[in-house]
């Protein structure tokens, strides 16, 4: 039996599509034009893959996920940076925020059977974490385990709230 041969056309990115004909169906055609448009969208600066900074995209858009907890007098912000060293890392403190930053480099080989494969990505990140009114940000420090940051400062004890009842309006 023969093999299938499909066209493959590079991108400027390095990628490969597939051209629009061929093979999969409507459905299989559709998924292709949207991911065409998408490209077409992240080249003016303005795709999905770059609207949410919380998640990994392919790209070098990259942000780390954040703890922020305040338990009686202490604020303390946790920061998990995996694949960092503590001096790849800079955090800034003002009176109103904590600022983390910093660039993250992959780099990966790999040979099996006689091809060699090898992926670099690298991607700077900044996290501004707003503080609560009253923190004593001279105070605050820093210390980075296992690719974790975490930031501790004093702060002023929480107030608690209360729960409100909702009741159903009366109709008009």
């Amino acid at each position: 039996m023969a093999e299938r041969q499909t066209a493959m056309t590079p991108t400027r990115e390095g990628r490969l599509t597939r051209p629009f004909g061929g093979g999969g169906g409507p459905f299989r055609t559709l998924q292709r034009l949207a991911d065409e448009m998408d490209r077409m969208f992240d080249d003016f600066g303005v795709g999905r893959r770059r609207a949410s900074p919380w998640r990994e995209t392919g790209d070098d858009m990259w942000a780390p996920d954040i703890d922020v907890v305040q338990k009686n007098n202490e604020l303390t912000i946790k920061a998990d940076l995996p694949g960092l060293k503590r001096d790849e890392v800079s955090v800034e403190v003002t009176d109103n925020a904590v600022c983390i930053q910093g660039e993250r480099k992959r780099e990966r080989e790999e040979e099996r059977e006689g091809v060699y494969r090898s992926e670099r990505s690298y991607g700077s990140f900044c996290r501004v974490i707003p503080l609560p009114d009253g923190a004593i940000t001279e105070q605050a420090k820093a210390s980075f385990r296992d690719g974790v940051l975490e930031i501790t400062m004093p702060a002023p004890p929480t107030t608690k709230g209360r729960k409100l009842d909702i009741t159903e309006a009366a109709k008009k």
